[in-house]
């Protein structure tokens, strides 16, 4: 093998390894990262108390209050879950899943169960996903942006969800700006309808 042979081979490894580095994860390994209720420290919901629910729909919502660098996700699952409980006298958590500043996923409610909303719509078969911060306020980061295609995809493949049927809160009542303005424009240009699409194509 010549010298230039060696230098091609060479140059095309060094620009493979960082597509390899930073390829997407499987939705598998998706689905295997997911934090769960007891791993973050929280109860589970009595299911005698619930509504049971045919996930139809992927609906996005975010915190709706500051979520600065430093603040313990776990702590805000927990007091989340508390409040849920003892103040608004829901189920459990209204949300099945939330996304942290790092683009972690936690389990909230279980997803069989329907969610809860203060606004005037039925959540019932919807997978609410929420994603921490108030982004009136703030942009969602690049960690964040990738979790919830992930976890978009990951639902939609799973139950069978179109993704036309892919909206933001705001979509379902005129009593919400949720889940934000600098959130909802990725759902306003069809950037995760696209990513998600994308996403489910390399899964098959």
């Amino acid at each position: 093998m010549t010298l230039t042979s060696h230098l091609s081979r060479a140059l095309f490894g060094a620009l493979l390894l960082p597509a390899l580095a930073f390829a997407a994860p499987t939705l598998d390994e998706v689905e295997q990262h997911i934090v769960s209720v007891a791993q973050w420290g929280g109860t589970p919901a009595d299911p005698a108390l619930a509504r049971k629910q045919e996930i139809t729909h992927i609906t996005l919502h975010h915190q709706g209050e500051p979520f600065p660098q430093g603040k313990d996700p776990v702590a805000y699952l927990r007091n989340l879950q508390t409040w849920s409980r003892s103040t608004k006298h829901w189920l459990d958590i209204p949300y099945h899943y939330i996304i942290d500043l790092d683009g972690k996923i936690y389990e909230g409610r279980k997803l069989e169960y329907a969610g809860d909303t203060n606004t005037e719509y039925d959540p019932k078969g919807h997978a609410l996903i929420e994603v921490v911060g108030n982004f009136e306020d703030v942009q969602p980061n690049q960690k964040q942006l990738d979790a919830v295609v992930d976890l978009m995809a990951l639902l939609a493949k799973k139950y069978h969800v179109s993704i036309d049927q892919i909206a933001g809160h705001k979509d379902y009542s005129a009593q919400t700006v949720c889940p934000g303005e600098h959130l909802y424009a990725y759902l306003q240009d069809g950037y995760f309808r696209q990513k998600v699409a994308l996403r489910l194509a390399q899964s098959r």
